[in-house]
């Protein structure tokens, strides 16, 4: 679901795969470090796919800051998940998760 989520609007995939996984009981850190390596190996494979059926014009000078705003992003979501307790994790989680829905739904119904 969450992939699919991720191919058709570009976004929600941690969202979806943390709750989802807290829902069935796996501990918070855990949650998200899963996540997070599913999410980059689900980035992965959509990278390699896009190189594969891009016709042309890839944009190959955004790679790097793209590249870059990824790697700083690694130690500071680490340290935050680190030093966050599993219960304040949990609220965390449910409140992002909870505007981004609200934040998508009003984007759909204001496209409408």
């Amino acid at each position: 679901i969450a992939s699919a989520n991720k191919g058709m609007s570009g976004g929600g995939y941690g969202p979806v795969v943390t709750s989802g996984q807290l829902l069935t009981g796996i501990e918070g850190k855990s949650a998200v470090g899963i996540t997070s390596l599913a999410e980059g190996l689900t980035c992965f494979v959509g990278v390699i796919c896009y190189l594969v059926l891009a016709e042309k014009n890839i944009a190959w000078h955004l790679a790097p800051y793209i590249t870059c705003g990824a790697v700083l992003s690694v130690p500071l979501s680490a340290k935050s998940v680190k030093l966050i307790t599993t219960e304040n994790l949990k609220w965390i989680i449910a409140f992002v998760t909870t505007l981004l829905g609200l934040f998508t739904l009003t984007k759909t119904i204001m496209a409408i």
